[in-house]
């Protein structure tokens, strides 16, 4: 499994044939996507990427097919899964955290590195994609950016959705970009604040007692209301499934949000960065 970085990851033959089939699977039970998705209590869309082989599927996709298409089907189906699940690599893990994203009861993120994707205005966006090592043509950047922006509509797409973040303040003083740049940056945070469902604090500068020093770090309550952790390194990416390690991660993001500006605080912060450029 290949995958370009922040856009839509290179399907692989497993994944296109894992989605072939379950297709035909559900052609053959009579069934639309639109109908087949909530018996399966996932949306329509991500079924649809599931068929093109665009998102992992959920292990649990398995065993809700057979209330759905019956014993016969699953098994078939779990036989296209099992093929799948020994060849995929490290790619997977992406894929499945993007599938989890799309249908997350909340998101929440902890940044020190860059700000989150989801919060990249279009100038911060080119301007991450300009530096890549080793750099990128134009068109892998053009792709890169539109990918990013679609990623976006999360925030219109899922408005029962909480989307949490933490940001430290050393990501916007040091001007990542130029000042244009941040310029935007901050505009786009500042209306990303505005929305009912997402919710921005920042990281003071200077904060002794700081619980962030393991890194980033992503979590997200599934429909079943389990958490799920995501964290990203050099080339490489993790899911963490196990709930002991989930609900450590948790604690530690609940001790960062105790910690960080209130969203008021953050909103006057911006605010006063926004006029001092």
């Amino acid at each position: 499994m290949r995958m370009t970085k922040d856009s839509e990851p290179e399907t692989s033959e497993s994944l296109k044939t894992f989605g072939a089939v379950l297709k035909a699977l559900r052609d053959e039970a009579g069934l639309t996507q639109e109908q087949f998705a909530p018996r399966v209590r996932y949306s329509a869309t991500y079924v649809a990427k599931m068929e093109q082989g665009r998102r992992f599927p959920p292990k649990e996709l398995v065993p809700r097919a057979e209330e759905v298409l019956g014993a016969p089907a699953a098994r078939v189906l779990g036989a296209a899964y099992r093929t799948l699940t020994r060849k995929v690599g490290l790619a997977s893990w992406f894929l499945r955290w993007a599938g989890i994203e799309e249908e997350a009861l909340t998101l929440l993120a902890y940044e020190c590195r860059v700000v989150p994707g989801l919060l990249q205005p279009e100038p911060y966006i080119r301007a991450i994609f300009e530096r890549r090592i080793p750099h990128h043509a134009e068109e892998q950047i053009e792709q890169g950016v539109a990918a990013r922006l679609a990623r976006q509509r999360l925030f219109a797409e899922r408005p029962h959705t909480s989307f949490c973040f933490i940001i430290e303040q050393a990501l916007l003083e040091r001007y990542f970009g130029g000042s244009e740049v941040t310029k935007a940056l901050l505009d786009h945070l500042l209306e990303a604040q505005q929305r009912r469902n997402v919710e921005i604090q920042v990281m003071p500068l200077r904060q002794e007692d700081h619980f962030g020093f393991e890194g980033p770090m992503y979590l997200a309550e599934t429909l079943d209301n389990q958490w799920v952790g995501y964290v990203e390194g050099q080339e490489n990416s993790l899911l963490i499934t196990d709930p002991k390690d989930a609900s450590a991660m948790l604690r530690r993001y609940g001790k960062l949000r105790s910690q960080a500006l209130s969203p008021q605080a953050t909103t006057s912060l911006l605010e006063q960065m926004r006029g001092a450029l």
